[in-house]
């Protein structure tokens, strides 16, 4: 790390990494991945042909009771890699692969690092658009000053009330960081510039996974987004939930999402007035961090999955 104590999250643990102390995450000095390749299981203007350029990140700064991630997540499964190994691993995304992007998935913990690995190959004129793919659970703070990492935001806003994200994700304080995080973020990307399979290369989508027993919070989520950003934003609306990890012991994480609980939310998405995004269909199960984890081998692969969601309004 750059600096003694690690502030990157919005839990400011001051851990001092360099030194062997880990924080809540659990990350130490240097970069872990789990695995990178080439993936296609996310909205249609990251992706493209080619795939999106994914980096999957070892930790996280949630602890997510329905983690279908745990093995990397919660557990750490991964390979410690350094930078110069990382510049490697972007640079064969962008000319071996020919990837969209380089999709940063919950790079948090690692930004100095990857800060570091992406001016060795700006120097070189390899470019690619960076996508922050994230929990949500980012700091505004962090998000200004590693800015450059940041062309596409794939965020999240899982919860609207911080009994939720304490009870599910062990996460103080989520809600005003999440809202913080996508305000900022709109305000400096604003909408995504184009809907074009992997063509986008500035702008904001958010997710709102519907949690079984909490879809009034995916609304109340659509409803701040509404009032505080702009309908024009655009949106994912996903169905796709199932228990995982520690969730099947824990109701209402132990089951599915009703049909009736998704419509509630895909209706406000159109009272509200989006017309941008993306509804999965009822049913629909994106099989992407099940494929990645069938695979435990950490390293070099395409991480392939299909994506079932349907533009909110042609």
């Amino acid at each position: 790390m750059a600096d003694v104590g690690c502030h990157l999250c919005p839990r400011n643990c001051g851990a001092d990494r360099a030194h062997g102390q880990a924080g809540f995450c659990q990350a130490l000095d240097g970069p872990r991945v789990f695995r990178w390749g080439p993936h296609f299981g996310e909205e249609p203007p990251i992706c493209g042909a080619r795939g999106s350029g994914a980096v999957f990140f070892s930790r996280c700064t949630m602890k997510c009771l329905y983690c279908q991630n745990s093995p990397w997540s919660w557990r750490g499964e991964g390979r410690d890699i350094t930078v110069d190994e990382l510049s490697g691993i972007l640079r064969t995304l962008a000319t071996k692969y020919g990837c969209a992007n380089w999709n940063l998935v919950s790079p948090t913990p690692y930004l100095p690092y990857i800060r570091t690995a992406a001016e060795a190959l700006r120097s070189e004129g390899v470019r690619l658009p960076f996508v922050w793919n994230s929990s949500g659970y980012e700091r505004a703070e962090t998000l200004a000053e590693y800015g450059d990492l940041c062309d596409i935001a794939l965020i999240d806003l899982r919860y609207a009330k911080d009994s939720t994200a304490r009870a599910a994700s062990a996460a103080p304080g989520y809600v005003t960081a999440s809202r913080t995080a996508v305000k900022h973020l709109w305000n400096t990307l604003g909408r995504l510039d184009s809907e074009e399979p992997g063509m986008a290369t500035r702008g904001v989508i958010v997710r709102l996974l519907v949690l079984p027993g909490f879809a009034d919070e995916a609304i109340e989520n659509l409803a701040w987004i509404a009032t505080e950003c702009s309908s024009e934003m655009h949106v994912s609306v996903m169905s796709q939930y199932a228990p995982a990890f520690n969730a099947n012991g824990t109701p209402p994480f132990n089951r599915t999402v009703t049909e009736d609980e998704y419509a509630s939310v895909t209706e406000a998405a159109a009272d509200f007035g989006f017309e941008s995004g993306w509804i999965q269909g009822f049913g629909s199960r994106d099989t992407s961090s099940d494929l990645v984890g069938e695979n435990m081998t950490p390293g070099e692969g395409t991480v392939e999955a299909t994506s079932c969601s349907p533009r909110i309004a042609e």
